[in-house]
């Protein structure tokens, strides 16, 4: 649970207690993967539709868990509305972690968990870290492992990037058929 203080709120872990400015929806384990891995200078708010991976697993698994039984209606929403407020490419600056890190991507994937956590709280009427209502670990990331969030955030990524794409490649491929047929009738030696 956090407390807050004027514009603050403190967070803890196994490690210990850390403030954190109420204008970020991160969290602590956001903030020291921050600190710990400032390795290649691209963060995670510079991927957007990785983000939306993120944010396609995180609205998936919340509906699934939903439908077992492990989310309130009110839980199931907010996160949802807070995963497709993502997908609308809000929030996106809340995303500061460096895209090389230790762990296999569990700072990635707490990121995600904590922006979408803290902004569900917010639309539940609750303040920034009343973890009691929803929790970041047990609520969000529930039912998920990072080693099958973060490659699932990362395929589905591709594939939205592949949509993006893939009239370009068809043009590509048209204008190299276009030429090909142009030069069909020129003679030449063979290039191997």
């Amino acid at each position: 649970m956090a407390t807050s203080d004027k514009g603050f709120r403190t967070e803890s872990d196994l490690i210990g207690e850390r403030k954190i400015s109420n204008e970020y929806l991160y969290g602590v384990q956001t903030l020291r993967g921050e600190e710990n891995f400032r390795i290649s200078g691209f963060h995670l708010s510079d991927y957007p539709l990785f983000i939306h991976g993120l944010a396609w697993t995180k609205e998936a698994a919340a509906i699934a868990n939903h439908r077992l039984g492990l989310l309130t209606d009110a839980q199931k929403d907010a996160i949802v509305q807070a995963c497709h407020e993502l997908l609308e490419g809000k929030h996106h600056e809340h995303f500061p972690v460096d895209m090389i890190q230790g762990g296999a991507g569990t700072t990635t994937n707490m990121n995600a968990n904590e922006v979408i956590c803290n902004r569900a709280l917010q639309i539940m009427g609750h303040e920034f870290g009343e973890f009691q209502y929803l929790s970041p670990n047990d609520h969000v990331n529930g039912s998920q492992s990072t080693n099958d969030a973060y490659p699932t955030a990362i395929h589905l990524g591709l594939y939205a990037s592949h949509l993006k794409l893939r009239p370009h490649l068809l043009q590509l491929i048209k204008a190299l058929r276009d030429k090909a047929a142009q030069f069909a009738h020129v003679v030449k030696m063979g290039r191997t």
